[in-house]
């Protein structure tokens, strides 16, 4: 069973160690790095989380439950005001192809009809195939956007796009 729980500013250390683990998980799918994430300090992840609603994924077991995924929605800068951007989506691979990425970001779609936007969008690193069929299923289409990925600007990162009906 897997719970979707928003997080607030108080919850930094939630948001930090699963943004650790999944730098440490998969460096190459976002624009940040590990090192430079473990440096920021707790103003870091609480401002972090006053930018826009955070949810983390919950399985729970034996010993309580166990955060098995992240995701964040923010009004991205120089975007259109009725966009909301998906941002920091990441899932552990014990439950990868169980469905948790696919409810936190109808989370994120949910959130976003809410605030009235008509889209919803996000960069992937265009090499990331997983993310892209994933994406592709779910009714993100390629915009035609393209720049270097920041962690790794010899690599492509796309931008994608689902319009809310």
């Amino acid at each position: 069973m897997i719970d979707i729980e928003v997080l607030s500013d108080d919850d930094w250390q939630v948001v930090r160690d699963v943004r650790l683990r999944a730098l440490r998980d998969s460096p190459l799918a976002f624009g940040s790095t590990l090192p430079r994430e473990e440096g920021f300090r707790e103003q870091h992840w609480r401002m972090r989380l006053r930018s826009g609603p955070w949810w983390v994924a919950r399985r729970a077991d034996r010993s309580g439950s166990a955060a098995v995924g992240l995701v964040a929605m923010i009004a991205e800068p120089g975007s259109t005001s009725d966009d909301r951007h998906v941002v920091g989506l990441w899932v552990d691979p014990e439950v990868r192809r169980e469905g948790v990425a696919t409810t936190l970001l109808a989370t994120v779609v949910s959130a976003a009809r809410a605030e009235g936007a008509r889209t919803v969008s996000l960069w992937v690193a265009e090499d990331n195939a997983a993310a892209l069929r994933l994406y592709d299923r779910l009714g993100f289409t390629a915009t035609g956007e393209r720049e270097p990925l920041p962690s790794s600007p010899e690599r492509a990162e796309a931008r994608y796009e689902m319009v809310l009906g």
